[in-house]
């Protein structure tokens, strides 16, 4: 076989370089978004076990990145005639979460997530009962739930179906502005068993940044190697075989 021409040396390079460049960039960007995901968990952590601060007013900024998960409390009394019933997938099995309003001392509305009810039993209300009179909650601040879990249905409030946690829908569709734009996780309280269940928020956040930050890196590392075969393949020495 005769040996590379310089055209096509220079090709193969110009691919391998852009190919080696490309996975070590994706590479270490990976493992920015590694240090990120670590530091939002630890954030998050740490709010999680804060002691509970005042929940933010109606028309305060909230974001997901400053205050989802953030410990804080509430008080006012629940408006349990605007209750809404989510269908949700729990480590309890299917069931619903109660989500009611809760009307503040300033006429404004947060949306509680009273706790856990499991199949069967939402449809005994008496199961339920929102507690009368001026109450203090305290639980974790979550965002709205603008898309559901994986396969879930869409909302369908017209036929009082309910299957995210839609704060926007939720408030809307029962005329209660205004309202806070996030819900809370109530804390578990009463005795153990009691409906709803409460405290069934899961603190979790998918982290696999480490191990795509290693598969780009070999994919580099491959490329290198895939580069220096294909040289030694092609200037090795010509023989009849090849003729």
């Amino acid at each position: 076989m005769a040996a590379m021409s310089r055209k096509k040396f220079l090709f193969l390079t110009a691919i391998a370089a852009i190919l080696f460049a490309g996975f070590t960039a994706l590479g270490i960007w990976q493992v920015y978004r590694l240090q990120w995901k670590l530091d939002l968990i630890a954030a998050v952590d740490a709010r999680v076990e804060a002691p509970a601060v005042p929940a933010p007013r109606a028309g305060e900024m909230v974001t997901r990145e400053d205050d989802a998960y953030r410990h804080v409390s509430v008080t006012g009394r629940y408006i349990e005639a605007a209750q809404t019933l989510i269908y949700y997938p729990t480590q309890l099995g299917a069931g619903y979460f109660v989500m009611t309003p809760l009307l503040r001392n300033d006429g404004s509305y947060v949306l509680i997530n009273r706790g856990f009810v499991p199949e069967g039993r939402q449809d005994n209300p008496a199961n339920y009962r929102a507690p009368e009179g001026e109450v203090t909650v305290a639980g974790l601040l979550r965002m709205p739930e603008s898309k559901g879990w994986l396969f879930s249905r869409a909302n369908d409030p017209a036929d009082g179906k309910w299957y995210r946690r839609d704060v926007a829908s939720i408030m809307g569709t029962r005329g209660l502005v205004p309202f806070a734009p996030y819900f809370i996780d109530a804390e578990a309280s009463g005795p153990v068993g009691k409906l709803p269940i409460g405290g069934l928020t899961v603190v979790s956040f998918r982290n696999a940044h480490l191990s795509y930050a290693l598969t780009w890196f070999a994919m580099a590392l491959g490329t290198l190697a895939l580069y220096a075969f294909v040289l030694r393949y092609e200037r090795r020495p010509s023989s009849p075989d090849d003729e």
